[in-house]
């Protein structure tokens, strides 16, 4: 199977298999099939598109429920770091942080279930992500966590002097004042 457990439930690393030759490259980036056979069942139904430059972190973003976002993360161009957080109350593993370097050269994809925070920070020149929901955007559902919360220490691999982050991605909340409901 081309998903690896990362040891979070419902995290996987999706690795499609890959066809190479003198012409260049082809795979499968989402089949539906395949992913149903790994008990993956989510209904994707958006799709997102971001480009950002060196240094940008975009995250940790996540919406509550009912309104949660199962999402399917690839890199189009460029490398990212990709940042997951376990937000479930419930889980063994809550609050603990995951990464996984997706890039255009190793078509690598992680699939974050509904309970998770989610963000990225650019580390080559740029970077296209594209990323499968399967739940339409909410703004009132909104929620997220500051980028740099101590308590989950997240190393994203950029040097402070170079971080470029939003406005809003500022007033985040710290983990553990985040509003959850999962």
């Amino acid at each position: 199977m081309p998903f690896v457990p990362t040891g979070l439930e419902g995290l996987l690393v999706f690795e499609p298999r890959v066809f190479e030759d003198a012409r260049g490259y082809f795979f499968e980036a989402y089949n539906q099939s395949v992913f149903n056979q790994a008990g993956v069942h989510d209904r994707f139904i958006q799709d997102n598109q971001s480009y950002s430059t060196y240094g940008v972190i975009r995250g940790l973003h996540y919406q509550l429920q009912p309104h949660a976002q199962c999402k399917l993360v690839r890199v189009l161009e460029g490398t990212i770091l990709d940042v997951a957080v376990d937000m479930r109350k419930n889980a063994a593993t809550y609050g603990t942080v995951f990464t996984i370097e997706l890039s255009t050269a190793n078509k690598k994809q992680l699939l974050i279930p509904h309970g998770f925070a989610h963000g990225f920070s650019v580390l080559s020149q740029a970077a296209t992500v594209l990323y499968k929901c399967d739940a339409l955007y909410n703004k009132e559902s909104e929620g997220g966590v500051i980028y740099n919360d101590p308590d989950l220490a997240i190393d994203w691999k950029i040097p402070e002097k170079d971080v470029i982050i939003s406005d809003k991605d500022l007033l985040l909340p710290s983990f553990k004042n985040a509003i959850n409901n999962f």
